[in-house]
């Protein structure tokens, strides 16, 4: 009979247990979702599935990371405030170039949501694949007086890997100080890991979101960053592996990146040291980190760092503002594509006022689930005259955003929720006719090699194909 009782009181704790976690999650889910149908998902999913629907909800679905950023803004320790604030501040730009005047409504949306000025006086040059890309980093790093800050996704435990880490061995050992941030989920795509190449090294490695503290499956720091001394800076869509050496790669991935310099570097500079304090608790606002920087080149830049530590959803809110600026052309080319309802509607919008939208998408995906979600989403936008191309093997795993040949985004976003909503991103926005010129060359390029996507050939899909097509669509807000 004790025994009894005890197992019947065990299992009423349990239940009440399990129904305190469903309801508390549930209850988090509904006060914190701004989306109505997100929120009713995870309330259905935390309700429905006792204690499971929890893990996936405080795993997928909840930000924990916005309660300890607001903390720290509250707290005043905001980097690159006052002196160094007022040094970028003498370049901001007072007007758009002539050609671009008509967007000044963009740049006045810009102003508002991203916290970093629009700077003139900056160059920035093109570097296609690692085969253009590695050398000039590798150079740059062995070029490093002061400082080396290098932050990325994946780095590699390969030969690109083991040339990058010589090289940061060696800048630490001759006294530059060498910060290494990477995320700690991209850390796995290597193994073992890229980062026992660092192991007895002056070299200092910062883990983002380390998976044994927590359970981030989002969330993570998708930002491709190198700043050397301050004063030169690299950026775009690569990680450190030997993927993006296309001629000897395997399985090559094709991708664009940019050198940087001028007064732009100091913001770029501003947001790795903020995620190395995130990370590493260092709080680095030495005025050594931020050295003067005098004008370089004509492109007029903004640095916009986005993730969901932010007020504002930045990228998305200017990707839609400059769909509705655009007046002749928008030329895209991405990864993947998962666009959700106000992106579609904006895309949707600006083919229907006229201008021409066009997307190059590759042809064959890395992600087959993102690629199956993708093509849900097709028919829609064909259907409002965008034309949508493939682009073939190898992957093409570029991002590029151009409108009227004149404005252009670049940086590590892609066009999905997982960019737009879950992940830490670094992009540019400029202002510059003949940098965006030379980034249109490069988009036309690839669309000679592309084949245009027919509204017949989506609609002519098999029913177990549109099925699936569908299903995995619904795990678009995820993808």
């Amino acid at each position: 009979m004790i025994m009894d009782h005890l197992f019947d009181t065990l299992h009423i704790m349990i239940v009440l247990t399990l129904l305190i976690v469903a309801v508390g999650s549930a209850g988090h889910a509904l006060l914190r979702k701004s989306d109505p149908r997100s929120a009713l998902v995870w309330v259905v999913i935390c309700l429905t599935l006792p204690l499971v629907g929890a893990v996936f909800y405080w795993s997928l679905g909840a930000n924990r990371i916005h309660r300890r950023t607001l903390k720290w803004r509250q707290s005043g320790r905001r980097l690159g405030n006052g002196e160094i604030a007022h040094r970028t501040g003498i370049f901001a730009a007072k007007e758009l170039p002539l050609q671009a005047r008509h967007l000044e409504t963009l740049r006045n949306l810009s102003d508002r949501v991203a916290h970093g000025l629009l700077l003139g006086g900056n160059r920035i040059s093109l570097l296609r694949n690692g085969e253009e890309a590695y050398p000039a980093m590798l150079a740059a790093i062995a070029g490093a007086r002061e400082s080396v800050h290098l932050s990325s996704y994946i780095f590699d435990n390969d030969r690109t890997g083991e040339a990058f880490a010589a090289q940061l061995r060696e800048a630490a050992g001759r006294g530059v100080a060498v910060r290494l941030l990477i995320d700690s989920l991209g850390e796995l795509y290597s193994f073992p890991s890229g980062m026992r190449l660092f192991k007895g090294s002056g070299v200092r490695v910062g883990r983002f979101l380390p998976l044994v503290r927590g359970i981030y499956v989002n969330l993570r720091n998708h930002r491709k960053l190198l700043i050397i001394d301050g004063r030169m800076a690299f950026t775009g869509g690569m990680n450190i592996s030997d993927r993006h050496l296309v001629k000897s790669a395997s399985r090559p991935v094709v991708d664009l990146h940019f050198s940087v310099t001028g007064p732009v570097v100091a913001d770029l500079q501003k947001s790795f040291l903020e995620d190395w304090y995130f990370t590493t608790g260092e709080f680095l606002d030495d005025p050594a980190c931020f050295p003067e920087l005098l004008p370089m080149g004509n492109s007029t830049v903004r640095g916009i760092a986005d993730g969901p530590d932010r007020e504002y959803r930045k990228l998305q809110w200017i990707i839609i503002g400059a769909l509705s600026c655009a007046r002749e052309r928008v030329q895209i080319m991405t990864p993947y594509l998962i666009p959700g309802r106000s992106l579609i509607s904006a895309l949707a919008t600006a083919a229907l006022r006229g201008v021409d939208v066009t997307i190059i998408l590759p042809r064959q995906n890395n992600l087959l689930f993102v690629h199956w979600a993708n093509r849900a989403f097709l028919p829609e936008l064909l259907r409002f005259g965008i034309k949508i191309y493939y682009h073939p093997p190898p992957f093409v795993h570029t991002k590029l955003f151009l409108v009227d040949g004149v404005w252009g985004l670049i940086g590590s976003a892609n066009l999905d929720p997982r960019s737009l909503r879950l992940n830490f991103e670094l992009n540019l926005e400029l202002y510059d006719p003949d940098f965006c010129g030379e980034l249109e060359a490069h988009f036309l390029e690839a669309l000679t090699m592309s084949r245009r996507v027919l509204p017949g050939e989506l609609s002519g899909r098999s029913l177990p194909e549109k099925l699936r097509d569908s299903g995995a669509k619904l795990f678009s807000p995820y993808l």
